[in-house]
């Protein structure tokens, strides 16, 4: 009796019972460490870390476990690139455009003034030209990248004194993350960044003038209401920021094609799962700041106006010294014409109609 007709016509327990022992490809469990950018008091954003920790242990069946660390327990908020570039760890999650001072090209993996909006921006990854440049460009710090979430459009930030004009931005000490501080400076703005769980502190000392972070759900939690009156709104420079999964490549390319899988989907679920939470979160948030005594205020249109040429001009200088930036950046421009052609159709005509109903 051959192999597999024993198998077939005894079962299991007869193979067994035989000795007989069925081809069983065991896999050796696989521990890594992930070092995120944010604390454990944001569930969002240091959640999102954990979520696609859970989904990998889970689709592996245990097998796969990461340990997820919040930041400054194994290294800075901000040091998390060189730690997965060195091998320190296997795992980041992180906001890109922390790390434009390495090189401008960081921000576009994330967010950049008067970009993307979050579904262009996962659109631009996932079935644009986005991750086959961005991943070209990781490369050269040992990285292979994968979306892992989007916090959607931005609040514009508290504000200790009223912005009536671009002119009340002179001289502010403002607290942005990362590359967007490079396109408010040029309007006056001396742009300060500070990791999410130092913000508070500077704010209420008056180290800063102003702050960013994310929107009412994470500002209401990190308490910026108390010791800020105004809350600007839109975060122009932050249109849909996308976070990712940064991972050593040598540890992925030691990966089983199927561990790739999960890691590939596990990414994939925390993406969707995050902007899922803020859009869920965020209304009752902002109601109980307003309803706290918060001043909820439009940034004037000479502020946005002023901006946008600003940043404009950026972009096209940044191109003209980095080849990097001048390829990835015109891939990117060219998307975001012909996303904004057709959202102003059907997307933005139903959302302003809606958005003008009282239900």
């Amino acid at each position: 009796m051959d192999r597999r007709s024993l198998i077939k016509n005894a079962g299991i327990a007869g193979v067994l019972a035989a000795g007989v022992a069925p081809a069983v490809h065991a896999q050796a469990a696989i521990r890594w460490r992930l070092a995120s950018s944010f604390p454990k008091s944001l569930d969002t954003l240091f959640g999102g870390a954990e979520e696609f920790a859970k989904q990998v242990k889970a689709m592996s069946g245990g097998k796969f476990e990461i340990s997820v660390h919040a930041a400054g327990e194994l290294m800075p908020a901000f040091g998390v690139v060189d730690g997965v570039q060195n091998g320190t760890v296997e795992v980041a999650h992180t906001a890109p455009y922390y790390f434009f001072g390495k090189d401008e090209c960081f921000a576009l993996g994330c967010a950049i003034p008067f970009g993307l909006n979050s579904r262009q921006m996962t659109a631009w990854t996932y079935h644009g030209n986005g991750l086959k440049l961005m991943r070209e460009f990781y490369a050269k710090y040992n990285i292979i990248n994968f979306a892992a979430g989007n916090t959607g459009a931005q609040m514009g930030g508290w504000f200790r004194k009223e912005i009536k004009s671009v002119k009340d931005l002179k001289g502010l000490k403002f607290r942005t993350g990362g590359f967007p501080g490079k396109a408010i400076e040029r309007l006056g703005v001396i742009p300060q960044n500070i990791p999410g769980g130092e913000i508070y502190q500077a704010l209420e000392k008056g180290t800063i003038d102003a702050a960013e972070w994310v929107g009412p759900y994470d500002d209401l939690k990190l308490g910026f209401n108390k010791v800020a009156p105004y809350y600007y709104y839109p975060g122009y420079w932050e249109g849909g920021p996308q976070l990712d999964i940064f991972i050593n490549q040598k540890a992925y390319d030691g990966l089983s094609a199927e561990n790739k899988a999960i890691i590939e989907n596990a990414a994939a679920y925390a993406h969707v799962d995050m902007q899922a939470k803020y859009d869920a979160w965020n209304p009752a948030a902002l109601k109980q700041l307003v309803g706290s005594g918060t001043k909820l205020r439009p940034f004037p249109p000479d502020v946005l106006n002023a901006a946008f040429k600003e940043a404009m001009a950026l972009y096209e200088e940044i191109g003209a010294k980095n080849e990097s930036w001048k390829k990835i950046y015109a891939d990117f421009s060219k998307f975001r014409a012909e996303q904004n052609l057709w959202f102003r159709f059907t997307e933005g005509t139903f959302d302003r109609y809606m958005q003008a109903q009282k239900l």
